[in-house]
């Protein structure tokens, strides 16, 4: 009996040991945006493309898939959201560069990218203020506990992100740095 109990602890403990972490990275990013993703708005003339994303070892249940960035930096008292894509299938573990375009048509079948502080649905990029110091831009990839999170695209990223944090099973960040 004693073997026994012995052989399911290690079995136990050897599937927690190899446990995979829910990651988001990217092929694009560094430490710092670079202007090819910076905004084209507010006195900066960048390329304002969305970087690749991608993710993996999301936790068992995951049913859908949302990305934010977000600067708690802006000089707003609240912060400025660049980026709200959610509604992306459990099955699709990349946002291709390029994918905050809603011209372009790559967001994944099915995602809905909600509005901004720029006012409008789709990606806008880093502009921070001149001479303010670098702001780190938070990028968020939260697994969801439900399919559809029924939003549409002109809902505010506030609403939306109260709405994530009711369904977040896990989720993974990546902070990157820009100054003007």
């Amino acid at each position: 009996m004693k073997t026994f109990i012995l052989f399911v602890l290690a079995v136990s403990l050897g599937s927690v040991v190899n446990a995979q972490t829910f990651t988001l990275k990217s092929k694009d990013l560094g430490g710092q945006f670079t202007n090819e993703f910076t905004s084209n708005t507010f006195g900066c003339s960048g390329g304002n493309k969305s970087p690749q994303l991608e993710w993996q070892n999301a936790p068992p249940g995951t049913q859908s898939f949302a990305v934010t960035i977000y600067d708690p930096q802006a000089p707003t008292g609240s912060g400025w959201w660049h980026w709200v894509i959610f509604d992306i299938p459990a099955d699709v573990h990349e946002l291709k560069q390029g994918a905050g375009s809603l011209s372009a048509g790559i967001a994944p079948t099915g995602s809905i990218q909600g509005l901004t502080d720029f006012g409008v649905p789709g990606y806008g990029g880093p502009c921070p203020p001149e001479n303010d110091a670098a702001h780190g831009y938070v990028i968020t990839v939260y697994a969801l506990k439900s399919a559809k999170l029924a939003l549409d695209n002109k809902v505010s990223a506030a609403l939306t992100g109260f709405m994530l944090n009711q369904n977040v099973i896990a989720k993974a960040s990546l902070v990157v740095y820009y100054k003007r």
